[in-house]
């Protein structure tokens, strides 16, 4: 297990409190959780990262039942984005519950829990995201100011051999070529450990690139592009006529929901959950001589 001692040197006492309270409150009454950020990062990669904030990832079923225990404790709970993620803050301390992702697409299922990972953590025996589902969850965040590939080619690097692979082919689906993408650049940072990614894996994701170059480009004017960067994507949509491939049907969610994830862009600072400080003038203008949709 992980040496989480100097990650736990930064944190307050009050904070370290928080954070146990919270996690012994949910064992107590039986409600199932998994912790991820730093300290997921850290058992994986061996890379220590001295973060103030804390991540749990829950069911969505069981959203209710963890704001109830955390509203108990004397927290105050909040749904921030009911398509994804909620907070409950004690004091100027503050614990992300995660049950999905910003776009909607890694959604937490029992599979998360099945495949979890013993730790301890502020000296409490938990349970960890599994490294496939951190690879998962991370491939999608390409926003400017934050990329997590270099996350994922760490995890690659430390786990690679070790990793369910047809488990996380599965998790991208129809996302294959972000994870493709991933993997050939991990073959560009580290070209002595292309070993880690078993040959059948590129082969099979090589396979499948070249019967999509064979089959005719689909109808229809579909941007993806709002999976990986929820603002800088936004040009095709408002402008330019492309459909937004996370709403529904053929996403994962509602109209409402896309509308009061973008309108936060403006409102959070920089590095919090993917957004930046900035205004919507900030958005990129269509090209000269384009036409808006």
């Amino acid at each position: 297990m992980a040496d989480t001692g100097s990650r736990n040197d930064v944190l307050s006492t009050e904070a370290k409190a928080f954070y146990r309270h919270a996690m012994t409150g949910l064992q107590k009454a039986g409600v199932p959780f998994l912790v991820g950020g730093a300290y997921a990062f850290a058992r994986y990669t061996g890379i220590e990262r001295h973060t103030k904030d804390f991540d749990i990832f829950v069911h969505r079923r069981d959203v209710d039942a963890v704001f109830e225990i955390l509203d108990t404790q004397g927290c105050r709970t909040e749904l921030t984005f009911p398509h994804w993620l909620g907070k409950a803050y004690c004091g100027s301390e503050f614990v992300d519950v995660i049950f999905s992702s910003g776009n909607g697409v890694a959604e937490v299922d029992d599979a998360w829990f099945e495949h979890s990972v013993e730790e301890i953590v502020l000296d409490t025996a938990v349970r960890l995201i599994p490294p496939e589902e951190m690879i998962w969850s991370k491939a999608f965040i390409m926003e400017r100011e934050r990329y997590d590939g270099a996350d994922i080619a760490h995890v690659l690097r430390a786990r690679g051999p070790e990793l369910d692979w047809q488990r996380l082919l599965r998790r991208f689906d129809d996302n294959w070529r972000v994870l493709f993408s991933h993997l050939a650049l991990f073959g560009y940072v580290y070209p002595s450990e292309r070993d880690k990614v078993p040959d059948w894996v590129l082969g099979e994701l090589m396979g499948r690139l070249e019967a999509e170059l064979a089959a005719p480009a689909p109808g229809g004017r579909l941007c993806q592009g709002t999976i990986l960067s929820r603002e800088q994507y936004l040009v095709d949509i408002e402008r330019w006529g492309y459909r937004d491939a996370r709403r529904l049907p053929g996403g994962t969610m509602t109209a409402a929901e896309i509308q009061r994830w973008t309108a936060a862009i403006d409102e959070e600072p920089a590095g919090s959950n993917g957004a930046r400080t900035g205004s919507a003038s900030d958005r990129p203008a269509p090209p000269d001589g384009a036409e808006a949709a």
